[in-house]
Order: C-alpha cells, then structure tokens, then sequence
C-alpha cells in the first residue's frame, strides 16, 4: 500500500509541475487567457491517458505501479478531466448512454455550482 501511494505521489508531484510550467508557457502566448492553458492541459490528458491505456491493454501489462505512476499520478497530477474522459469512453463503451450523459451533465453542472457555492461561503 505503501509503495503505491509513493508511485501516485511521484507521478502526480510530476503532473503537477508539468501542468504549472504549461500553464506559464502557453500564458506568454495568450496572456489573461488561462482557460485556453486548462483546455490544452485537459485535451493532452485526454490524449495521454488514453494512449497508456491502450498501451497497457496491447501488452497485457499488469504492472500495477507503472500504471499508478503514470495514469493515476501522472495524468492525475497534470489534469483530473483526463480520468473523466476515460470514465465516460468506458461507459460508452458499455453503452451505459443514460448514465454516460447523467454523469456528464451532473458533473459539470454541480461543479460549476460548488465552485459558486464555494466562492459564496467565504464572503
């Protein structure tokens, strides 16, 4: 148990600064324009998660640490909509429709309100 949680905390702590540095650079191309740095992060993860996946089903891997550093750490230090992403592809996949659109609806919408409601109790 241990172990893993050193792998997820070494790949997230390397997510994270890559997410930092990102944001910084592509801030010096699109200044007051941090959303278009979210995005690119969020649609790297995407990619990213998506690519290991696919590479750990290929190889038949089932090396659990290699897997938590990089796509529990990782990609869960550089963007958690990445883990979204990969949620909602697994429940098309299982053609789970209602579920797959109830959760991205109740995800964003109560995101967006908790973030409101967040803001609104620090006043």
């Amino acid at each position: 148990m241990l172990k893993n949680i050193i792998f997820i905390a070494l790949g997230g702590g390397l997510g994270s600064v890559l997410r930092y540095l990102s944001n910084i650079y592509i801030g010096k191309f699109f200044p007051n324009k941090g959303y278009i740095a979210t995005l690119f992060a969020n649609m790297i993860g995407c990619l990213l998660i998506g690519i290991l996946v696919g590479y750990f089903i290929k190889n038949h891997s089932s090396n659990e640490a290699f897997k938590l550093l990089l796509i529990t750490g990782f990609c869960g230090g550089f963007t958690t909509f990445s883990t979204f992403g990969l949620e909602n592809y697994n429940l098309l996949q299982s053609q789970n429709y209602i579920l797959t659109l109830s959760y991205i609806i109740l995800s964003i919408t109560i995101g967006i309100a908790f973030v409101g409601l967040g803001i609104y109790l620090t006043k």
